[in-house]
């Protein structure tokens, strides 16, 4: 598998179609930063059907929704399937994965800030 990620942000004040930002690419799951703040970021991801990413575990929640296509998502154990404009939560610190059983993108938004209470 292939991951490809990229640092600059989308051109403000420009007009976008969220699901052509990326596109998808053979064998690999691409990334594109939307925007990328200290206090969270948005990132818009394609995955190739067949790609997977690690088991990893965020300190912060982070909503994911589905732009095209759709996917599996394992949280905490619990497999979920995201059809096309489903989103869900993943709460911090909980281990989770994604599977691409069919290509899909996705948009994912982690907010930082807040954890201080």
């Amino acid at each position: 598998m292939k991951q490809i990620s990229d640092t600059p942000e989308l051109p403000k004040s420009k007009t976008h179609i969220v699901v052509e930002i990326i596109e998808y690419i053979r064998n690999a799951v691409l990334s594109k930063t939307i925007i990328k703040k200290s206090t969270g970021n948005i990132t818009v991801s394609s995955f190739d059907a067949g790609e997977e990413l690690d088991e990893k575990t965020s300190p912060f929640d982070s909503y994911i929704q589905i732009i095209d296509g759709a996917a599996e998502i394992t949280i905490s154990d619990k497999v979920y399937k995201l059809n096309l404009g489903e989103g869900i939560i993943i709460p911090a610190h909980s281990s989770h994965h994604f599977n691409a059983n069919e290509q899909f993108k996705m948009i994912s938004t982690v907010i930082k800030s807040g954890y201080e209470e």
